[in-house]
């Protein structure tokens, strides 16, 4: 864990310059959700028991199962019996087929899956020339990753505003409220359908957005690439995403712990690998998209700017190989 903690306080250099020093960062902090919840020690489980390494034949996946629909569709993935125990019942069906083919089938199920070390590093599209503008930033994320990209920004001086749909809050407040008052205390906060007019108008005067919903469920809501940029031209658009905003990888789900696995940010111990902490995706993930940020808005850079969990943690591995 040494080595990790430095890589990020060396990238927290990165981010505090980009903030011209109003960013104070300490690296251990940023990494820990604190006293929220009761974690164990990673292993084959992640600290916070959501997620597993589980064997392959030929290597390992990464499984999450941190929500209802989740072990709801266990036996539809393994073909087990409804009243098997998940875990082992994703434990035995993996130890007879290949990674790939296993996660391919969870993938079709929307299950948040993914191969050990299959992410490639991190690499942003070029940004388009803007105008230097001066503009709220909308922040419609939620969970770990987007929210604590939005509260370095506000650290940094940017006025940020938390959008929540009332009928799907951000869960954090509910679940761990000492780590949304470090994420959103410094917001305003407001609740608001995501196809409310007066929503497009706030983009529209907007700095930056900041997402973490995959591409097609927020054009459902009326929040596409092109409507956006067509009453915003000069908006940043920071989309955070599990596997990337783009193609195939724009329909997967994911979560920081199977997200860290598949950009490899794992420890091996006896030919096995081992999580090295609490869905570290997701810090690294906000860490990394507020510096690309802060820098694209120095420059007057608008856009589409592309940061998924599994290439930020490949991104990170490949700083520790």
């Amino acid at each position: 864990m040494t080595g990790l903690v430095d890589a990020v306080a060396a990238a927290g250099d990165r981010l505090a310059a980009a903030s011209d020093g109003r960013i104070a960062f300490d690296a251990r902090s940023a990494l820990s959700r604190h006293e929220d919840l009761a974690l164990g020690e990673p292993g084959l489980w992640s600290p916070n028991r959501h997620s597993r390494l589980v064997a392959c034949r030929n290597g390992w996946i990464a499984v999450s199962l941190a929500r209802d629909e989740d072990y709801d569709l266990v036996p539809a993935w393994t073909g087990a019996s409804f009243d098997a125990d998940r875990w082992d019942a994703v434990i035995a069906a993996a130890a007879d087929r290949d990674a790939d083919d296993m996660t391919a089938a969870a993938i079709a199920l929307h299950l948040p899956v993914a191969v050990v070390g299959e992410a490639s590093p991190l690499a942003c599209r070029p940004l388009r020339g803007g105008q230097h503008k001066d503009g709220v930033i909308v922040d419609l994320s939620a969970l770990w990753a987007g929210p604590y990209c939005g509260a370095l920004l506000a650290e940094a001086g940017h006025r940020v505003i938390k959008i929540e749909s009332a009928a799907r809050p951000d869960p954090t407040l509910r679940h761990t409220p000492a780590l949304d008052t470090r994420l959103n205390s410094a917001k305003q906060r407001l609740t608001m359908a995501l196809d409310d007019p007066e929503l497009l108008a706030m983009i529209a005067g907007a700095r930056a957005l900041i997402t973490s919903g995959r591409p097609h469920a927020l054009a459902r809501t009326g929040l596409d690439e092109d409507r956006l940029f067509a009453l915003n031209p000069d908006l940043l658009w920071i989309g955070i995403t599990a596997h990337g905003w783009y193609g195939a990888p724009a329909m997967r789900i994911g979560f920081g712990d199977d997200c860290a696995a598949a950009g490899g940010l794992v420890r091996w111990q006896d030919g096995a690998p081992q999580f090295m902490g609490d869905a570290l995706a997701d810090p690294l993930t906000g860490l990394t998209a507020a510096t690309h940020a802060l820098e694209a808005m120095a420059k007057g850079e608008g856009g589409l700017l592309d940061i998924p969990l599994a290439g930020t943690a490949a991104y990170f591995a490949e700083m520790l190989a």
